[in-house]
């Protein structure tokens, strides 16, 4: 990695400098970048390759799509996903830029259509899967092309450390040798240390600057619950929301679906999403989410890559997710328009076991294994520190950050308390039953709860049974989960998840070593909630944005286009609030390029006009 270096401020040539801020008002509809953009676009014009880990909702489509058409030739771009190219193809084409799919989903003549205007130079740029990119035939056609530019959406797919390794993928490092004339561009929203240093390893051989832009969301509001009786929390939950777009994450297809019914029978518009539906049945779901307002999204992790919406209100995890590099990615679909949203995880330590499950059970080697236990590990860590959880979060990903205001944890600050009568009873019931017992049957010896288990076993005469009775069962619970983040006692991946004694476990018993926990409270303080009428914006007529809206809903059904590609909601609500009454005036708007005003200018100002 010693040829890789930090992304360096360029200057460029002032015809360079002149002909991006062109494509960037022309096409785009945008008089300056947002933070980050320009640094990368320079880098691609300067003739240098990067990564860029860019936080979701940052604009990395633009990263790619200005210097394509500034550098002038062809440029690919790699996308794992067939919906996600179709959409970002729409877009473009609604931005007056030639651009082609080629994929699966298209019939043979479909994409020998799309290659005869890709070969003759009429697109500018082409979206293709790694699979159809990486063979011998389309990389030697592609190399008698001028490829000026290779973009690598998602890159993070290319790590085997990654949360969404791909191995497909892995083909993409013979990119360099197959196109040595192309500049290589890769993106991604959320990627750790150890994912950039091999995302820059297979896919640039160590050769690359990085840009590595701020992690933070401030607007997502993120919070922890105890996962109890977790179906009649997530409806409690949503319910209490009515009209919010949310996107609630389960572990399996069958949660999955057994949340969306009891959503919908509480009168919820939700919808499910998982890999055993039809192709057809899930892109009918993600369209419906994509247009329509307040719809709810239960759905396991194979959704939500490339989902450009919006006004997401809300994520829920129902269950953990793998680590903390999953999670960001996943709370990142919430509050892309910058107003509040939320961030709710539903955590027990038999998602713990769960995950630790996978991860024994995983065909890979040790090392691997070892890695994804320390990711594991500092995802509970974060699920049980007492200090922000927005700093936890941030400094996962090395950036650090005062406490955010804007957690559970600075909302209602724990109170830390010496543990050590706490966690040595604990543990002493632990060791003296011999590691083999789950958190449950150790809190019931704490509070001196009998059953048969209990007095078959002889534990009621245990030195510790009933020692913690002065306490309920659920305080107790929080106090275990605790000792599980702290590392003194660890969760047994088989059938029971029994806890074991670590080495610090033994310490701390042992009275060598002290230990400091959060006081456990009964009840977390209620945070306001949030409606549809409270999430709006500062000077925004909500009437006109509405029927702006629903403008553009008619629109991209008309065209079988998701709505976004139409105009961002970034562009509407300003739209809204400064209410052009000229075409003059609407094209000063933020992503009304000349295209999309010739092609919805009438009609928008029509709409404006009669507000």
């Amino acid at each position: 990695m010693s040829d890789t270096i930090e992304l360096r401020p360029n200057a460029l040539p002032p015809a360079l400098e002149a002909e991006k801020r062109r494509v960037l008002k022309t096409a785009f509809g945008f008089d300056e970048f947002r933070p980050g953009q320009e640094r990368v676009i320079d880098a691609l014009l300067s003739g240098r390759d990067v990564l860029a880990v860019m936080p979701t909702g940052a604009g990395k489509s633009l990263c790619y799509q200005v210097p394509a058409l500034v550098k002038g030739g062809l440029a690919v771009v790699v996308s794992p996903l067939i919906a996600l190219m179709d959409d970002q193809v729409a877009g473009l084409r609604l931005d007056g830029v030639c651009a082609e799919a080629i994929h699966s989903a298209k019939s043979r003549e479909e994409n020998v259509a799309s290659w005869r205007r890709v070969a003759s130079g009429e697109a500018k740029i082409v979206y293709m899967a790694p699979e159809r990119l990486m063979t011998d035939r389309m990389l030697g056609a592609l190399g008698r092309l001028p490829v000026s530019l290779v973009a690598i959406d998602e890159a993070h797919c290319i790590s085997q450390w990654g949360h969404s390794f791909r191995a497909e993928y892995l083909t993409l490092g013979r990119l360099r040798e197959a196109l040595p004339d192309a500049r290589l561009v890769a993106l991604t929203a959320t990627a750790d240390d150890g994912t950039r240093a091999d995302i820059l390893d297979k896919l640039f051989a160590g050769r690359a600057e990085s840009f590595v832009a701020g992690f933070d969301r401030p607007n997502i509001a993120i919070s922890v619950a105890e996962k109890r009786d977790v179906g009649t929390a997530i409806e409690r939950y949503v319910t209490s929301r009515p009209g919010l777009s949310g996107v609630v994450y389960r572990l399996s297809r069958k949660k999955v679906e057994e949340t969306a019914a009891r959503l919908r029978d509480a009168g919820v518009n939700a919808l499910a999403y998982h890999a055993g539906m039809e192709a057809s049945e899930r892109s009918a779901a993600q369209e419906t989410f994509l247009a329509e307002p307040g719809v709810v999204m239960v759905a396991t992790v194979a959704f939500g890559m490339g989902i450009d919406k919006s006004d997401v209100r809300y994520v829920v995890h129902g269950d953990i997710p793998g680590s903390l590099e999953a999670y960001y990615q996943e709370i990142g679909r919430a509050g892309r328009d910058g107003a509040p949203a939320e961030a709710l995880m539903f955590y027990g330590l038999e998602d713990v076991r769960t995950r630790r499950r996978f991860i024994d059970e995983q065909d890979s080697d040790d090392e691997r294994k070892r890695v994804e236990a320390r990711r594991l590990d500092a995802l509970v860590g974060f699920c049980e520190t007492t200090s922000c959880r927005r700093q936890t979060l941030l400094a996962y990903f090395g950036e650090t950050t005062g406490p955010c205001g804007n957690c559970d944890t600075c909302l209602d600050p724990p109170e830390v308390i010496d543990g050590a009568r706490e966690a040595r009873l604990l543990l002493g019931l632990v060791a003296a039953t011999g590691e083999r017992f789950g958190a449950a049957h150790i809190v019931a010896l704490a509070v001196g709860h009998l059953s048969e288990t209990v007095t078959g076993r002889g534990h009621d005469r245990l030195p510790g049974f009933g020692k913690g009775a002065d306490r309920p069962a659920a305080e107790w619970r929080g106090v275990v989960r605790q000792l599980v983040a702290l590392g003194a006692l660890k969760v047994e991946s088989g059938a029971y998840g029994g806890l074991q004694l670590t080495p610090k476990g033994g310490r701390i018993l042992d009275g060598a070593e002290g230990v400091m926990i959060a006081k456990p409270k009964e009840k977390k303080r209620e945070r306001r909630r949030m409606t549809a009428e409270s999430v709006g914006f500062d000077g925004v007529d909500g009437e006109l944005l509405g029927r702006l809206k629903a403008l553009r809903r008619e629109l991209a059904i008309a065209r079988a286009v998701p709505a976004y590609v139409i105009f961002a909601d970034r562009t509407l609500v300003e739209m809204a609030a400064v209410k052009p009454r000229t075409p003059q005036a609407l094209a000063k708007v933020k992503g009304v390029g000349a295209a999309k005003l010739d092609a919805f200018g009438d009609v928008f100002l029509k709409a404006l006009n009669a507000g």
